[in-house]
């Protein structure tokens, strides 16, 4: 069974950065034979995509509103993918969430099979 555990939230002022990280375990086939993804939620609001990266050739995709500011990526050896957020905004301000799927990329919460339990992320000065 796949278990995910996310680190690395706190709060931040306006314009700082944070590294969340998604330590996996009980992936037998390795990482990378997951697609990867990091969702948000926050308070009155849906749980959103907000980057994956992808099970086949470690492509990476960010929603519009973090591109430039958020870089996904992998590693495989220590089977933990990394969520670097820098120049944050107060909308930033969520719960973030790992979640691994068996397939290929997606941005829809319903498409993945396994979650972890959530980062807190607050950006305010």
């Amino acid at each position: 069974q796949v278990q995910l555990v996310e680190s690395g939230g706190g709060l931040v002022q306006p314009g700082g950065s944070l590294t969340l990280s998604c330590a996996a375990s009980g992936v037998t086939e390795g990482l990378d034979y997951y697609t990867v993804g990091w969702f948000r939620q926050a308070p009155g609001k849906g749980r959103e995509g907000v980057s994956c990266i992808s099970r086949s050739d470690g492509s990476t995709y960010h929603r519009d509103s973090v591109k430039g500011r958020f870089t996904i990526s992998r590693d495989n050896a220590k089977n933990t993918v990394y969520l670097q957020m820098s120049s944050l905004r107060p909308e930033d301000t969520a719960v973030y969430y790992c979640a691994a799927r068996a397939g290929g990329v997606g941005d829809s919460p319903s498409a993945y099979d396994y979650w972890g339990q959530g980062t807190q992320v607050t950006v305010s000065s």
